[in-house]
């Protein structure tokens, strides 16, 4: 009886799936004529090869039922027929047969759109990349032109898993020649392009396609983008193209992205420009505020700082996007930093009563504590943050971060200590709980202990240029071992050319190598670059020593209103005895 049971219901599945009228219905004549009969395209032969194929597959033998409803669907030219037999085969994991179906439909209806899709998907899962081009070829052509651009856009997506990637970018360079002759088509294509050339490690060439796309159509955003996603790592090629195409009208995300790029780089004069640019033009385009405000914060200018960033809390604050209350959080956080720098505790307070209940607990917990402490609350912020909750490792170890840099902040270094060792001891090695115990160590003067650390860092993150930096600012602020302190800045500033850190750094070696004129002149860059209290502090003590007593009060009074409370300006000025 179950058998039966099954059998009726498959016979309906089949009679519901490929029964097909013969002919329209004619209105109807008569009252018998009322319903009339519809011919089933199916003879009764073809019907039960389609059931006898179904209950082969239902009984464990898909392969017997593959060949019956392959066969069937070449009898009948149905796309439904072909797109179950793919679908078997698939099912099967035969991916021969599946291709060997997908070009049958394809041979069968040479306009199914479908068909070109599958024989594409494939040639790619079989590894078949220099046949997949055709493949590709075809389904972009057969799509009307104003739905290509978005097809190829999605190429790299599609070939992303060919594991010869240089193989991959030269298929769909070939494939897609004909869409580069199109104008609606050839700068999306060139994007297409450049993004494969770039995953395949071949960056001139990706390079090429980003200027070639923007050569194509100066008003399209994808090649731009492109460009963005290489100048990190060609910076000579891509900044100056960037500059350039920065002159005309882009969308706000990608003068922002510009920006961000340009911070990367170290060039904050231009990067502000550039945010000025977009707050003019695009009042409402609020990260653009954000950004400003948190860059004049990290330049010590307090007042612009705020007024950037409480127009981005005016333009959000009522937004319920997730991402948008994250970014909330952070300008609220920044804005009660700022109160915090200006004495105005209270309003500190009140910007962060502000903060969406859904903030990262960790940064709150931070700056509530940064807060307290001020207020000389010491017990009570060292409270809120051993009292943060963690779910998991990162979250675990972000709050031993905070714990030892609120301890180092306050001089408790045996504490910090005790805190990192003991997350170090918990989790796998992780450069952030190396880099903070180093610091912990060096203010505990443990100094072999901190070369040990920066030295498994420098092994850990090779390319990391911080790690060299603090073992070769260490040396020579020890005034020790100046020739490897020189070495290690310099392969620091190799990795990071602009960085205004390690520049001052090098400035500081060369002063305590006597070069006093080259300690000068690269302290007085570093300076420009980037205004900070203790670049301030080692460009004054150098200018001193030089004669040039006057010059280095002024940059000493700069210094003190960056940030008054700096450790390497306050001492240094008590060794020089200067009363501002």
């Amino acid at each position: 009886m179950k058998f039966w049971f099954r059998l009726a219901v498959i016979s309906s599945c089949v009679l519901s799936a490929w029964a097909q009228p013969a002919t329209p219905a004619a209105p109807p004549a008569t009252p018998a004529a009322e319903n009339p009969a519809q011919k089933s395209a199916l003879d009764a032969v073809l019907f039960y090869q389609l059931l006898l194929g179904e209950l082969n597959v239902r009984s464990g033998s898909p392969g017997s039922g593959f060949s019956l409803i392959l066969d069937a669907a070449r009898k009948t030219n149905d796309p439904r027929l072909f797109q179950r037999a793919v679908d078997l085969a698939l099912q099967s994991r035969s991916g021969d047969a599946a291709l060997q179906a997908a070009q049958a439909w394809k041979k069968a209806i040479p306009q199914a759109t479908e068909a070109n899709r599958y024989v594409l998907q494939i040639l790619l899962a079989l590894n078949k990349v220099d046949e997949a081009g055709q493949a590709l070829t075809d389904s972009i052509r057969e799509l009307p032109e104003v739905e290509q651009s978005m097809a190829i856009a999605s190429v790299p997506r599609v070939f992303s898993r060919v594991q010869d990637k240089q193989m991959a970018a030269d298929t769909v360079e070939k494939a897609l020649a004909f869409a580069l002759k199109q104008s609606s088509t050839a700068a999306t294509t060139w994007t297409t392009i450049g993004r494969m050339r770039r995953d395949s490690g071949q960056l001139p060439l990706a390079i090429e396609a980003a200027r070639q796309g923007h050569a194509a159509d100066a008003k399209a955003s994808a090649p731009l983008i492109l460009a963005l996603s290489l100048a990190n790592s060609t910076p000579a090629e891509m900044s100056p193209f960037l500059a350039q195409a920065m002159q005309g009208d882009v969308q706000p995300p990608l003068r922002l992205g510009y920006v961000r790029h340009l911070i990367g780089q170290a060039q904050q004069a231009q990067a502000l420009h550039e945010l000025k640019r977009l707050n003019a033009e695009h009042p409402t385009f609020s990260e653009a505020w954000l950004v400003h405000g948190l860059m004049l914060q990290e330049n010590s200018q307090w007042s612009e700082a705020e007024k950037k960033l409480r127009q981005y809390v005016q333009l959000v604050q009522s937004s319920q996007d997730k991402d948008e209350q994250a970014r909330l959080s952070e300008a609220l956080m920044a804005l009660a930093q700022i109160a915090q720098r200006l004495g105005q505790l209270n309003q500190a307070a009140q910007w962060l009563s502000q903060v969406p209940a859904a903030a990262d607990p960790i940064k709150l917990a931070s700056r509530q504590a940064d807060l307290l402490s001020q207020q000389g609350r010491s017990e009570e912020a060292r409270q809120v943050l051993a009292q943060i909750k963690t779910t998991n490792t990162e979250q675990a170890i972000r709050k031993a971060l905070v714990q030892s840099v609120w301890l180092r902040d306050n001089k408790r270094f045996d504490e910090a200590y005790t805190v990192v060792k003991q997350a170090m001891n918990a989790n796998a090695p992780n450069s952030e709980l190396l880099s903070e115990l180093a610091m912990v160590t060096e203010k505990l003067k443990r100094f072999d202990e901190m070369e040990s650390l920066l030295r498994e860092l420098m092994q850990l993150k090779p390319q990391d240029p911080h790690a060299f930096n603090a073992l070769g600012y260490s040396l020579a602020d020890r005034n020790v071992r100046l020739d490897e302190a020189r070495q290690l800045i310099m392969k620091a500033l190799k990795l990071s050319p602009n960085d205004a850190y390690i520049q001052d750094s090098l400035g500081w070696v060369a002063f305590r190598q006597g070069q006093l004129s080259e300690a000068r002149d690269i302290l007085q860059a570093a300076y420009k670059a980037r205004p900070d209290a203790e670049i301030a502090a080692h460009l004054g003590e150098v200018l001193w020593s030089m004669g040039q007593q006057k010059e280095a009060q002024a940059i000493w009074r700069e210094g003190l209103l960056l940030k008054a409370d700096n450790e390497t300006l306050v001492e240094t000025l008590k060794r020089f005895d200067f009363k501002p």
